[in-house]
């Protein structure tokens, strides 16, 4: 059985749904194994053993999920299996052109995903990171990086992710950031709120600069720019200061936290899905410069909305 209940957040106002019997502690929000329709479920026995390695996690709120957001969760899904079968199997590494490193499992893993969506969504053009950009950009494309963070996975540590978005009609409109070994799900869709493993987020109310944690990550352009010293100040001004990188300093953002995040070297398809995740939560999430992510951003500030402006003049960005 379960209850309708209304919340607010960053202005928003959407419906949730809480679970009214007990839950298992080892839960995560995806669709139950084979389906894609209805609610967020809890997952089945079957699934429980492939749990059992990460974090106990409770979900206490669902959302209604549109039919893309469930073929993108069950894509997250496909890809999570992926990544825990190539886990810590020293697989070997080649280096691209971009000087990146690329496994075996970045390319399994994206061909996983690639399929379930396409099964889904045949007419939708696709970009991923390993397999490339199509020509139907015209369309609702998919947005994704199988694993965001490939050198934390060749050194063997959970500091990575699976990133899949979906742009539409000029606007990144769904998220999912899917941290499997670190055991962390976040998903978004716009008007539906913010969830991280099935809990309903919402940014930070701090509002000075002097009382906010910021996370900086990817910071070598930057650091070569004439702004490079108006970020010591900021750095000298702020509450506190870490780099938790990748997908984490965003889910941190989204759930009240940390209060905003500064990254100057990305690639859209290392963001789109957080994107959506930081917005519905009630956050902004813009270049440095103050413009609108497109699919040429690469770099990042992203906020509780309140310090956004703030953050960006400090650094000498903001427009």
């Amino acid at each position: 059985m379960r209850a309708r209940l209304g919340y607010r957040c960053g202005g928003s106002v959407g419906l949730v749904a809480r679970a009214t019997a007990p839950t298992s502690r080892l839960t995560q929000g995806l669709p139950t194994s084979g389906h894609l329709t209805g609610r967020m479920v809890l997952p089945d026995a079957s699934r429980v053993k492939a749990l059992t390695a990460q974090r106990p996690l409770r979900i206490t709120e669902t959302m209604e999920t549109s039919p893309e957001l469930r073929a993108a969760l069950a894509a997250a899904e496909a890809g999570a299996r992926v990544i825990r079968e190539c886990y810590q199997k020293n697989l070997a590494v080649t280096i691209k052109a971009d000087k990146s490193p690329v496994t075996e499992a970045d390319v399994r893993t994206e061909r996983a995903i690639r399929a379930v969506l396409a099964q889904h969504f045949p007419s939708y053009g696709f970009y991923g990171e390993e397999t490339g950009r199509d020509d139907r950009l015209d369309a609702p494309t998919w947005l994704v990086d199988p694993i965001d963070g490939t050198k934390a996975f060749v050194r063997e540590y959970p500091m990575f992710s699976t990133q899949i978005a979906l742009w539409r009609d000029g606007r990144l409109v769904l998220g999912v950031s899917s941290a499997p070994l670190y055991g962390e799900l976040a998903y978004a869709e716009r008007g539906s709120g913010s969830f991280l493993n099935g809990r309903r987020m919402c940014v930070s109310a701090v509002d000075a600069v002097e009382e906010a944690a910021l996370s900086a990550g990817n910071l070598h352009s930057l650091a070569r720019s004439s702004a490079w010293g108006a970020y010591g100040q900021l750095v000298a001004r702020v509450s506190r200061i870490r780099g938790y990188g990748d997908f984490l300093h965003y889910h941190l953002l989204a759930a009240g936290k940390i209060d905003a995040v500064v990254e100057s070297d990305v690639n859209i398809l290392d963001i789109a899905a957080l994107v959506t995740i930081v917005e519905e939560a009630g956050g902004r999430f813009t270049a440095l410069d103050g413009a609108e992510v497109g699919l040429e951003t690469t770099t990042v500030l992203a906020s509780n909305g309140r310090l956004h402006g703030a953050i960006g003049a400090a650094i000498g960005f903001s427009r």
